[in-house]
């Protein structure tokens, strides 16, 4: 009777301990443990972080850390962390808090226009991905992967068509580089390889005059006929004149791509640069910036006209005066000047 008495003592403290385990550990996987007031929070953890990088990321989010921490170690995630960017939602429990940051890794969108250098799209991209701008811009710059696929110094911007892109947060600067060549290939389908072949340019040709085109009018729908005058010039064997190459090329002169140049005065002109499309005839050497995807297209679906010539128009501004002789251009042009002096804009 005795001993019937201690078996049964043993196994009531056994079934409380066991319960006390019980509850400890329910209360440690599946207790919520959420201390922010939206529906979600989003954390970002880097590529290289350790158990201890998350729990600091994490505190200010969690009501209990040392129970998040206990139920890590038990669930094996403290040796096995993930880098990348993810949802925590309000009212989740350890258990799923630790499922999300094992397994469900959010992609983000990258986006990047109109930038002047590759320099600047290193700098915009690492404001949207872990890479920082300098790994950025020296995957970008790597000499063999641009001799590998066809560009250079001059061109290796036009690989990178500005847009929309998804990506994981934590994606290499080479992975990153790497699908945006993906991304040039697959722009650059059979429907616009054809109309290039038909313009006799090599996509970098077009994206090269795009990037003209684009700084010569913000207007949309008056790039078509920008993109017509110089087709027309490159195909006389005329030279382009186009003011933003020589801006261009002062930038590069000079180093500064922040001085802001309203004006081309004519001592610009005598300016030895392969940019300068008023001394060397033909295309520049590469593009003077990015050129959005309607630049791109207006050069590879011009308007058709015989234009060669083209001003500001200073009574519909934005837009241009176009002229089919030199003649009729300098009318146009004298009326431009006058208003720009007017305005005593000397640079």
């Amino acid at each position: 009777m005795y001993l019937k008495k201690i078996v049964l003592a043993v196994l009531v403290i056994g079934l409380m301990v066991c319960g006390v385990f019980a509850y400890k550990v329910y209360g440690a996987f599946f207790t919520p443990n959420t201390a922010f007031n939206n529906d979600e929070a989003f954390v970002y953890i880097p590529s290289d972080a350790n158990f201890a990088v998350v729990e600091e990321t994490l505190a200010p989010l969690l009501e209990d850390v040392d129970s998040f921490k206990s139920a890590a170690q038990k669930k094996g995630y403290a040796s096995y962390v993930k880098g990348g960017k993810y949802a925590i939602k309000k009212g989740m429990n350890n258990n799923e808090i630790i499922n999300t940051l094992r397994s469900q890794n959010l992609p983000v969108k990258v986006a990047f226009n109109n930038q002047e250098t590759i320099e600047d799209l290193a700098g915009r991209v690492a404001t949207q991905i872990e890479a920082d701008s300098l790994s950025l811009l020296n995957a970008f710059n790597d000499t063999d992967f641009l001799k590998e696929n066809g560009f250079n110094e001059q061109t290796k911007l036009v690989m990178y068509v500005p847009n929309s892109y998804e990506f994981f947060w934590n994606t290499s600067a080479e992975k990153f580089r790497d699908k945006m060549l993906t991304e040039y290939k697959r722009f650059w389908n059979d429907a616009r390889m054809e109309k290039a072949k038909a313009l006799h340019l090599t996509p970098i040709e077009v994206s090269t005059l795009a990037s003209v085109v684009h700084k010569e009018t913000a207007k949309v729908d008056e790039r078509p006929r920008v993109a017509g005058v110089y087709l027309n010039r490159l195909r006389d064997g005329i030279l382009l004149q186009a003011d933003p190459t020589v801006i261009y090329a002062l930038k590069l002169h000079t180093g500064d791509f922040n001085q802001i140049i309203k004006r081309v005065l004519y001592r610009d002109l005598e300016l030895d640069s392969p940019y300068n499309t008023y001394k060397y005839a033909g295309l520049p050497p590469g593009p003077i910036a990015m050129p959005d995807i309607t630049a791109i297209d207006a050069v590879l679906s011009p308007e058709k006209h015989s234009y060669y010539y083209f001003v500001a128009n200073v009574e519909n501004f934005g837009y241009h005066k176009f002229a089919k002789t030199l003649a009729q251009h300098n009318q146009n042009k004298e009326q431009y000047v006058r208003w720009i002096n007017s305005k005593n804009i000397n640079r």
